[in-house]
């Protein structure tokens, strides 16, 4: 059974939030934003804890790696829940019970108790499988790349604010008499506060799908009951297709995540004269590309799927994620400042490109299972950040650990080579595509013509009023 009443466009209704399925789009985009702020929201104030806490670098390491070591079960356990109760529900209790540890964290005062709560507050980064859920849901094939990408990578947006906004939330707090100490402690409280408050607008605000919830979806015959929930799950992890996306985006999203986690320290570190400030808003520029550039891959996946098909979408998939690769070995060898800032900015351009370019081939895998595809390739993302962040917590200069990472993204651009689709499911996406098109035109037309007719009756009136008065 397929979900129904999916919006075939997104630009053009924008703004128009009695729509369902945009006001969902807003939603889950600023949601998932105040995720990313929530859980790189320490990283730029590491600076600050290292020097109060006395960590070394090895503890460093093992605190990057907590913090998305935790999101890899997260991610698997929380498409499976997407698909028996509904993405609203899921968002709005990982937003609650996220918000705790995100603001517990002003309580640790050890090593041991910092990483406990850097541990769980990789919860909340389960947050990007449930976003790319209820946009799948809500919008048409013609435009699902597109929605997917947007809304992902203006949630990210929140990992590249972050990196500047936080100093600021800290400096804010020094002016006011606290503390270093107290200052980042302080900030993580307030950050708590917020997504617990987003959570709850959450559930009032959105429903799972443009026809209702899955409660009452299953009541009228028009879902798959929750006891085919589990079953399709292992069917999804089967798929071979499903295992290589998930390595394919633990070499693009992995990536992102750990330069959010080790940008702030790897400039202040290894650049002279740059100050806690500044190197947030260098490590920002990284992040702030999201604004457009998850996007482009979104839109360049659509694109390339009404030329070749689905296989177009993964041809596409395999030339941003090579970018990728070879603009992180570039930047690796960049070692001044007015080098290295162009360099990042390229190489997060391709990241987020591949992302979104993942995330339009996603959907299209197992639509009976998409809240599995959508948890096990998230999860992927994860995966790729555990195991880079081991390069950084070892002797290895992190410079060389960006090249090693480089090489590895283009040899796993080769991957996306291998996500094949039978001729049957080609053909049947091509026409549901194609649909989703003639439906997004006739909606215009329609529009058009009313907009006519409305113009027609303004100028007939004015001619009869103006014949009157002659």
């Amino acid at each position: 059974m397929e979900i129904q009443n999916k919006a075939t466009s997104l630009w053009s209704n924008f703004f128009n939030v009695r729509m369902v399925q945009i006001r969902t789009f807003h939603m889950t985009w600023f949601a998932f934003f105040s995720c990313f702020f929530a859980w790189f929201g320490i990283a730029p104030l590491m600076i600050i804890v290292r020097d109060e806490l006395g960590f070394t670098k090895s503890q460093v390491g093992w605190t990057i790696i907590a913090s998305v070591a935790m999101t890899i079960v997260g991610r698997f356990f929380i498409g499976w829940l997407c698909d028996r109760i509904g993405p609203r529900l899921a968002y709005t209790w990982l937003l609650i019970l996220g918000a705790f540890p995100v603001a517990g964290i002003g309580l640790a005062d050890s090593f041991e108790s910092f990483l406990i709560f850097r541990l769980l507050i990789g919860m909340i980064g389960a947050a990007f499988v449930i976003t790319q859920y209820h946009t799948s849901v809500m919008f048409a094939p013609n435009v699902v790349g597109t929605a997917n990408a947007t809304s992902a990578g203006w949630g990210n947006l929140g990992g590249g604010v972050t990196q500047f906004a936080m100093p600021l939330v800290f400096s804010i707090f020094i002016t006011l008499g606290f503390t270093d100490a107290a200052s980042w402690r302080a900030a993580m409280v307030v950050v708590g506060c917020v997504i617990f408050v987003v959570g709850i607008a959450y559930f009032f605000l959105t429903q799972d799908a443009p026809d209702g919830n899955f409660k009452e979806l299953r009541e009228k015959g028009q879902l798959e009951k929750k006891d085919k929930v589990t079953g399709t799950y292992f069917k999804a992890m089967a798929d071979y297709r499903v295992w290589v996306l998930f390595f394919i985006y633990a070499a693009c999203f992995g990536i992102e995540l750990t330069v959010n986690n080790v940008a702030a320290l790897y400039f202040y570190d290894y650049f002279d004269g740059i100050t806690l400030v500044t190197a947030g808003l260098i490590a920002a520029s990284f992040g702030l590309m999201n604004i457009f550039a998850r996007t482009l891959g979104g839109i360049f996946g659509d694109n390339f799927a009404s030329l070749w098909g689905l296989k177009g979408r993964t041809f596409w998939l395999f030339i941003v994620l090579l970018g990728e690769g070879l603009a992180l070995m570039l930047f690796s060898r960049m070692d001044v400042l007015f080098l290295a800032i162009p360099m990042l900015i390229i190489f997060s351009l391709f990241t987020q490109m591949s992302e979104g370019a993942t995330y339009s081939v996603v959907p299209f895998v197992n639509k009976k299972a998409l809240g599995a595809v959508a948890g096990i390739v998230g999860a992927g993302g994860n995966a790729g950040a555990v195991a880079a962040g081991f390069l950084f917590k070892g002797e290895m200069a992190w410079n060389d650990a960006f090249f090693v990472i480089g090489i590895m993204v283009c040899c796993a651009s080769v991957l996306a080579l291998f996500v094949r689709f039978s001729p049957e499911k080609e053909a049947e996406e091509k026409a549901l595509f194609e649909k989703a098109q003639l439906d997004g035109l006739e909606l215009r037309a329609a529009r058009a013509v009313a907009a006519v007719n409305e113009s027609r009756a303004v100028v007939d009136e004015y001619n009869r009023t103006h014949a009157q008065k002659i």
